[in-house]
């Protein structure tokens, strides 16, 4: 048998994992929604983006994030939304590198 502050050490870590797993969940989408706009950013910055093919991918990304918004509407995602975004970000990201790349 485990002493009794090994049993809470574990438990705490545990705990701590778990958070962190549903947390990476929604920063998932999130994190892609930001490294993207950082893309697009840097695609401008470096000429490798026009503005008016920038102003396309922006306008890309907030349909994006308002349907995000509708589906968090209940305060989760289901796993059906979760990939539907997750396919709509795929699409944005090809957007970005064929724009960036033509």
């Amino acid at each position: 048998m485990l002493p009794m502050a090994t049993r809470m050490v574990a438990m705490v870590i545990t705990g701590v994992l778990a958070l962190g797993v549903a947390g990476e969940a929604s920063a998932g989408v999130n994190g892609r929604q930001r490294r993207q706009a950082r893309r697009i950013h840097e695609g401008v910055e470096s000429g490798a983006l026009s503005r008016r093919e920038a102003a396309r991918l922006r306008a890309e990304q907030a349909l994006i994030r308002v349907e995000e918004r509708a589906y968090r509407r209940d305060g989760r995602l289901s796993p059906r939304e979760r990939a539907d975004l997750n396919r709509d970000l795929s699409r944005a990201s090809r957007d970005i590198r064929r724009q960036k790349h033509d």
